[in-house]
């Protein structure tokens, strides 16, 4: 197969600064969680977080998800590590590539769940602002692949194929030099993964966990046909390698989650952290009516509190008016025997309430002299009529 043009793979997956060597594969990973902590953080910031939060909880969500993902390798791939002439150990070099995403989100997601938790934050909403964020992680991490000439696809002769080392190629095409690149495509793709979200989530205002769910969905289908290309080892369920059938069920519940969230949740959040050093003064409390109660000076009632004194309908009233929602009126005459009158039009005990509010309702009264008293707003209801045997009865003043 004679190849035009192709493109050229590292003689080494490592580099070297000086005696310390930094394997390319690891550096593609560090550098995908920069960036997905980086981006999140300036999405959570704008959706109205608080700066730091997501590197705060990016301290449980990574290493949760780093052993996630290699777990899953391990698991489906048990057979490069386990049984005749494989060496356990190996497993945990995770520096030789062999991350799988889906365990990766999985675990990280508890991660994230566990730190999220904490700070009294909603994971649906976190989720949404470090999606975009994850998918370039991602395309950041395949280059890891190129790095380790691994994952690559089926042979091609193509101008963008991928020159594959003798050490590395599949044992049934060892004459094949060049091979479908699917880490470039899988990179290309999970750009326009997180450009869509991009777009949709401001467009749409996507919230309560659906751009991460868009996320998902988008990747899920790329991966598809990507995996399908791939030639390396793995296992097959009814024709179809694994990974393929766990892209079919992660594809279909992220977007069950879509439309079921949609109709129960619509909209986004309004808040998606709790304020951080709330508190301040003490606020005035709030009068029995829900308005606010002012200091009340002598010889004047309180202006805020309607009703500060009522008079009770009847014959008589127990004792003086009392004065409700706070604040005391000083000088103000308290009504003896309330009720009874000696001397025909004159109440026994009135004295003059000097600024002690304004009489409401004071024409209620039949056939009364006038409220005096007229000051503030609110200082309490007029006597009503009370029965009088040749004379008026006028019930006591209120405070």
């Amino acid at each position: 197969m004679e190849t035009l043009a192709f493109i050229p793979s590292p003689s080494a997956s490592e580099i070297h600064l000086g005696p310390l060597p930094l394997r390319g594969y690891a550096l593609c990973i560090i550098l995908g969680v920069f960036v997905a902590v980086w981006l999140g953080g300036r999405r959570w910031v704008a959706r109205g977080g608080q700066p730091g939060t997501v590197a705060d909880i990016a301290v449980w969500a990574v290493p949760f998800g780093l052993v996630g993902g290699r777990l899953y390798h391990v698991v489906t791939d048990y057979q490069l590590y386990f049984g005749e002439g494989r060496d356990p150990v190996d497993a945990l070099r995770i520096w030789d590539g062999g991350l799988g995403i889906w365990g990766a989100i999985a675990l990280g997601a508890l991660g994230a769940w566990i730190g999220c938790r904490r700070r009294g934050i909603a994971l649906p909403a976190y989720a949404d602002a470090v999606a975009p964020g994850i998918v370039l992680a991602q395309a950041l991490g395949r280059w890891g692949n190129w790095f380790n000439q691994e994952l690559f696809g089926r042979p091609t002769d193509l101008p963008w194929a991928l020159k594959i080392d003798p050490a590395h190629r599949p044992v049934d095409t060892p004459d094949v030099g060049t091979y479908h690149p699917t880490f470039l495509y899988e990179s290309l793709w999970c750009v326009g993964v997180a450009l869509l979200v991009i777009w949709a989530d401001r467009r749409f205002k996507l919230g309560h966990g659906r751009a991460f769910a868009l996320y998902v969905a988008a990747y899920t289908v790329g991966r598809f046909w990507i995996e399908y290309m791939r030639v390396d080892d793995a296992h097959h369920v009814l024709g179809m390698r694994l990974n393929n059938w766990t892209a079919i069920v992660v594809f279909l519940a992220a977007v069950a989650y879509i439309v079921i969230s949609a109709k129960k949740r619509p909209g986004r959040e309004e808040k998606v952290e709790p304020d951080s050093g709330e508190g301040g003064g003490d606020a005035a409390a709030p009068a029995e009516d829900g308005e606010p109660v002012k200091d009340a000076g002598p010889g004047e009632a309180d202006a805020g509190a309607k009703g500060a004194g009522s008079a009770k309908e009847g014959d008589s009233t127990k004792g003086a008016a009392s004065a409700k929602a706070g604040g005391s009126t000083k000088g103000v005459g308290s009504t003896k025997e309330p009720g009874s009158t000696k001397k025909p039009g004159s109440a026994k005990g009135t004295e003059r309430a000097e600024g002690a509010g304004r009489a409401e309702g004071a024409g209620a009264a039949k056939d009364a002299g006038a409220a005096e008293g007229a000051g503030g707003a609110g200082a309490g209801q007029a006597a009503k009529s009370g029965k009088s045997a040749g004379a008026e009865a006028v019930e006591g003043p209120t405070a």
